[in-house]
């Protein structure tokens, strides 16, 4: 009974209608009780105050650990079920390597700057909120994007890495090109690396050491299911963590989040489709396009909310914290998308490097 129930989560057909309730469940939640209104804590400033002895168990702290709790949820699965030997063979993958960097870093922060300009001219603190959002690429969730889409996990665990160490040196660097002088402690980049990454890299390997070494890689192969699970399931409470927080002001001020979604939603499609297919014409296989696709167009919201939090005023702020509720429900469009032309544009590609091996 269990297992059945857990099958229809894997059921790739089913995941809209999951999502959509979920995102329906968080919206009930947020306004039933509120939570928009309260000031909500960042994650890592929450942990600084435990471990001062400073924290205060109320609503609007408890919830700041929701998002981190579920994108660990879908990132713990997606680190353990890689074989961590294969990221040799990835690291050696420079076509895939200057794609991405070229991306992230030539076109990705312009080409949100432009259509900021385009959409939001007229609306400074949107304006702000959403260049700021297109500044670093997204060291967490594409991982779990390129696990759902059946892309190559250790490519983009590697590629993600190089993202975390460029960003750290390039953010301060973009931010005051693009948005001029403002003030923010740049360790917020690094701890949010070692929190959105480095914790569920870590778990996720200690589990496959220890799993094979003890049990043998058939058992730990048994155990994928229920990881695999965990990963949905963690998509899904990250999805009604993240509506419960600020998913009730799409009833309450619709505008604000069709001015910010339309713009958002042109960046993830161009972004994806253009390095998809870039990655298709440039000669990789599949799992390589769609790794190197999500890693060129997911945004590190979390970096884009804490800065917002410390430079600038609430409006802005709360542009970035729309940002990921028009992010997480596209991006799963494009796992979507990536999966139903896998055969039209890689079949015979496949087919071609099968016969080449026989």
């Amino acid at each position: 009974m269990f297992r059945k129930a857990l099958e229809k989560l894997h059921n790739f057909r089913l995941l809209p209608v999951f999502v959509i309730v979920s995102m329906v469940i968080g919206i009930a939640i947020g306004r039933w009780y509120g939570i928009s209104n309260f000031q909500l804590t960042p994650p890592i400033d929450a942990i600084k105050a435990i471990f001062r002895g400073a924290y205060e168990f109320s609503l609007p702290n408890t919830l700041a650990f929701g998002v981190v709790v579920g994108l660990f949820m879908m990132m713990y699965p997606a680190m353990a079920n890689i074989r961590f030997e294969d990221l040799g063979s990835a690291a050696r993958s420079p076509k895939q390597l200057l794609i991405v960097i070229f991306f992230n870093y030539a076109v990705a922060p312009f080409f949100m700057l432009l259509l900021a300009r385009i959409f939001l001219r007229g609306e400074p603190d949107l304006y702000t909120g959403l260049v700021l959002y297109g500044l670093a690429p997204c060291i967490a969730m594409v991982i779990v994007f390129t696990y759902l889409s059946a892309g190559n996990g250790p490519l983009a665990i590697i590629l993600v890495a190089v993202n975390s160490i460029i960003q750290m040196i390039l953010i301060p660097v973009y931010a005051k090109l693009l948005l001029g002088e403002i003030s923010f402690d740049v360790r917020l980049v690094g701890e949010s690396v070692l929190l959105y990454l480095g914790l569920p890299l870590a778990a996720g390997m200690i589990t496959r050491f220890i799993g094979v070494r003890r049990f043998g890689e058939e058992w730990f192969n048994r155990l994928e299911f229920y990881l695999d699970s965990l990963s949905i399931a963690g998509l899904l409470f990250t999805l009604i963590v993240m509506f419960a927080l600020k998913g009730d002001l799409i009833l309450q001020r619709p505008m604000l989040i069709v001015k910010m979604a339309v713009p958002m939603a042109l960046f993830f499609w161009v972004m994806f489709v253009v390095v998809y297919l870039a990655g298709w014409k440039l000669g990789l296989n599949y799992k390589d396009a769609v790794a190197v696709g999500f890693n060129s167009t997911g945004r590190d919201f979390e970096i884009a909310i804490a800065i917002a939090i410390t430079a600038f005023n609430p409006t802005v702020a709360l542009s970035t914290v729309i940002g990921p509720l028009i992010e997480v429900p596209v991006m799963l469009v494009l796992v979507w998308f990536a999966r139903r032309t896998e055969h039209v544009l890689f079949n015979s590609r496949s087919e071609a490097v099968g016969a080449a091996d026989i």
